[in-house]
């Protein structure tokens, strides 16, 4: 029997060989990229600002939809389910570190030939050559875990979870910022209605007095048929809103997961009018930890290192250790006899020698994998930092387009008042009271669309910024 010199000796020489198959695994750096300590066009962002005031938090139909596509989104339900997949591939990577017993059972037949001792054999007439054995036993496995390669799978299958979970989250992050999009343009397409109905109303008043000069004849017919052609035109721009209506609820019956007749219910609800809130002041390195894309790319290359470490342990010898202990008998009634106990136990080392490269390649691909993840994760980055200096300057843009359209509208208005008021006093033809009505009316539905642009902008930057850490219970739990 060797000596334990011997086998220690032998063992060690197992490990260096395994060793040599393949080098170590590469060294791939992976620093948190440089990000700026500010944003460059957040223009005077108010410390004190809430980002969830970003949202129509007082919309009842914003509340009721979210609520709904929280429940019913097919696109959530699948980021959830995925998140589920990754905490059963967790598990089973953490069962792969345990052994593994079993119990079976069997009664087998045999029939052997007896000329097969030969034909000259006198014990061969002898022998049954028909045998039934029954048995029964409890079977264990374990891969004894030396050099951490279960550890590092389970790392990477736990790694995973977290990158599932942040993509669902990024899934909520886009639901509620798109159906808050969606009501903001809902809204947005009332304002634009209410403005389109008063420029008919004020078109069609003049046509009216046209008429009665008209039929006084103290005016050509000209004048009527210009007004009504004017108000022909704000009817038409009227029309042109149901499409614009029909497309939002197509996309929110896409988003909740609900009829158009639930959405539609919902919409009904009245809004408050919009509040314009400040920009919320934030920090480029806080999109680290808010945005969940971000952290999403962040597991994944957690994951892809683990993975890699994985791998380059392929290299070293595999101990398993196994036994089997049951009985064994040749008839049922000898079944639980003592002689009828049968045990085997094995320990059993495997290691590489000659691979040819093989493994050597697959250190390789996972190094190229870690690359592709801090790649992405890099990309991730600069994405979401890309995103918050846009966010933060079409907030200021879209909020100096609406104080120019509401200053805009007022003033077109006075200048139609003041031609009406000239047009009867008889100071200006007709057609200079049309123009400066026509003027006057489109104002009032720019003035209506930039203030839902002002407010949609708001949610693009809630989106950018990653939500509202505040309301996780809602957006990213």
């Amino acid at each position: 029997m060797p000596s334990l010199t011997s086998r220690l000796i032998l063992a060690s020489a197992v490990v260096s060989l395994s060793a040599c198959v393949a080098g170590p695994p590469p060294e791939i750096a992976t620093p948190t990229p440089e990000l700026p300590g500010t944003f460059a066009l957040a223009a005077g962002p108010a410390a004190n600002a809430s980002l969830a005031a970003m949202l129509p938090q007082d919309d009842p139909a914003f509340a009721s939809l979210k609520q709904t596509a929280l429940e019913r989104s097919p696109s959530l339900a699948e980021a959830i389910a995925r998140v589920d997949a990754a905490r059963a591939g967790a598990r089973r990577a953490g069962a792969e570190r345990l052994p593994n017993v079993g119990v079976d059972g069997n009664v087998t037949n045999n029939r052997i030939n007896p000329s097969q001792f030969g034909s000259d054999n006198p014990f061969a007439q002898a022998i049954d050559p028909t045998q039934t054995s029954y048995g029964a036993n409890l079977t264990a496995s374990w891969d004894v875990d030396l050099f951490g390669r279960l550890r590092a799978q389970e790392r990477a299958a736990i790694a995973r979870i977290d990158g599932a979970s942040a993509s669902a989250a990024a899934v909520r992050l886009a639901i509620v910022s798109e159906i808050a999009a969606s009501v903001v343009d809902w809204r947005t397409l009332e304002a634009r209605t209410t403005a389109i109905e008063s420029d008919v109303a004020a078109a069609t008043r003049l046509a009216d007095l046209a008429k009665v000069r008209e039929d006084a004849g103290i005016a050509p017919g000209f004048d009527r048929v210009r007004a009504q052609a004017q108000a022909s035109a704000s009817r038409s721009r009227l029309a042109a809103l149901d499409s614009e209506r029909a497309r939002l609820i197509g996309r929110l019956v896409t988003l909740t997961g609900s009829n158009a007749a639930d959405v539609l219910a919902a919409l009904s609800a009245p809004a408050p009018r919009f509040s314009q809130s400040s920009a919320p002041a934030a920090l480029p390195s806080q999109l680290l930890t808010n945005r969940p894309d971000i952290v999403a790319a962040a597991a994944e290359l957690a994951a892809t290192d683990a993975d890699l470490a994985a791998t380059a342990r392929a290299r070293f010898p595999r101990l398993t250790l196994s036994g089997v202990i049951g009985l064994l008998s040749f008839s049922p009634g000898d079944f639980f006899d003592e002689d009828s106990i049968v045990r085997t136990l094995t320990a059993g080392v495997a290691a590489p020698l000659l691979d040819f490269g093989r493994i050597s390649a697959e250190i390789d691909g996972a190094a190229a994998n870690k690359k592709i993840a801090f790649q992405a994760y890099r990309g991730a980055v600069y994405q979401a930092l890309g995103d918050a200096e846009a966010a933060y300057g079409l907030v200021s843009a879209a909020d100096e387009q609406a104080a120019l359209a509401a200053q805009e509208r007022s003033e077109l208005e006075r200048a139609a008042k003041l031609a009406d008021e000239r047009y009867r006093a008889g100071l200006s033809s007709f057609l200079e009271v049309l123009e400066a009505r026509r003027a006057a009316d489109t104002s009032g539905e720019r003035e209506a669309a930039a203030i839902g642009a002002a407010q949609r902008a708001r949610i693009v930057l809630w989106q950018a910024l990653g939500g509202d850490a505040s309301n996780a219970g809602d957006e990213t739990a």
